[in-house]
């Protein structure tokens, strides 16, 4: 084994475990005891900190250095890196040419497996959904599958989880669609698709999807309403079917300074009034959601317009009384 080889091996095991006792690292590497003290050694003058533990045996233990030395990643973790920093290049938040050039650094070192593996996952990356919760887990496999077939244009069919079983069969025959874009929100995978079942365009949970193989015929791609993919998502994550705006906007003061209201405005605009008041525009999906999602203020409000808000008010108010009297549940 070559000097760099036996290095590699040797800071590979460092990183598995905490503390290393020198005669497991010599019988590992089938090396001499001065030879592990040597190799340590060299990778702390590469800037790794290696400390020496105490005890019967003695040993080696990986804490974190002063300075970023190279490192070493499993496929996993690399596939995962990358992932992440392809992620982070539209974040908006001012390290978006740094994850660039970092995910180019990792493509040129990658070997060609995974490599591959990368290139056939391509997604869009959109701003999060309202209310959309915590982050879904979704393999790596999932969503290269569905990734692949986008960029082939093959029908996909696919179990998805919580969807009513058939009443024949008693199970839920598979979804088929024209998958076309693969969407990522804060955590949260989805794939954007043609329903063949329902001629209509549908948002999908990666998470709840199981692909089925083989992939169907090729087809032709569609159009996605409005020609932009991030547009048309955040449209339906509104609750609009057209434009990428809420479909119920209303605007209101509110009796509480806007420093205290600022920071749970989301995309509404605040305006100062001066005098603990304040002024907030903002939208939901409905006229009823949006009079509740004020209330979570707790202070007195007036709404400036429209009239279908004040009449919002008026609903959520008899609605909350009849829970307060108890009253039962009809129909």
């Amino acid at each position: 084994m070559t000097t760099t080889a036996r290095l590699l091996n040797l800071l590979s095991l460092l990183q598995t475990r905490r503390d290393w006792p020198g005669s497991v690292l010599a019988e590992r590497l089938n090396i001499s005891h001065r030879t592990v003290r040597r190799d340590v050694d060299r990778l702390r003058e590469m800037g790794y900190s290696i400390q020496a533990t105490m005890g019967a045996d003695g040993g080696y233990r990986l804490d974190a250095g002063s300075e970023l030395p190279p490192l070493l990643f499993d496929d996993d973790q690399a596939v995962a890196l990358a992932v992440s920093l392809q992620v982070a290049t539209v974040t908006g938040v001012g390290i978006e040419e740094a994850a660039l050039r970092a995910l180019t650094t990792v493509r040129q070192v990658m070997p060609s497996r995974l490599r591959h593996r990368l290139n056939a996952l391509e997604f869009t990356t959109i701003s999060s959904r309202p209310g959309e919760g915590a982050p879904a887990s979704v393999s790596p496999e999932v969503l290269i599958a569905l990734s692949t077939a986008a960029r082939a244009s093959e029908v996909l069919r696919f179990d998805y989880a919580g969807r009513r079983p058939d009443a024949v069969s008693g199970s839920a025959p598979p979804r088929r669609v024209e998958p076309h874009h693969v969407v990522t929100s804060h955590g949260r995978w989805y794939l954007v698709a043609w329903d063949l079942e329902h001629d209509d365009w549908r948002i999908f949970r990666a998470h709840r999807i199981t692909p089925r193989i083989p992939t169907g015929p090729r087809f032709a791609p569609r159009e996605i309403p409005g020609g932009d993919v991030s547009e048309f998502v955040s449209a339906r994550f509104k609750g609009s079917e057209r434009t990428n705006q809420w479909p119920c906007t209303g605007k209101v003061i509110l009796g509480r300074p806007a420093s205290y209201v600022l920071p749970f405005a989301g995309d509404g605009i605040v305006e100062d009034l001066g005098s603990g008041r304040c002024s907030l525009e903002v939208g939901s999906w409905s006229w009823v959601a949006l009079a509740a999602a004020l209330n979570r203020f707790d202070t007195d409000i007036e709404v400036v317009g429209p009239p279908e808000l004040t009449r919002a008010f008026a609903q959520l108010a008899s609605r909350n009384q009849a829970t307060a009297r108890g009253d039962k549940l009809t129909g």
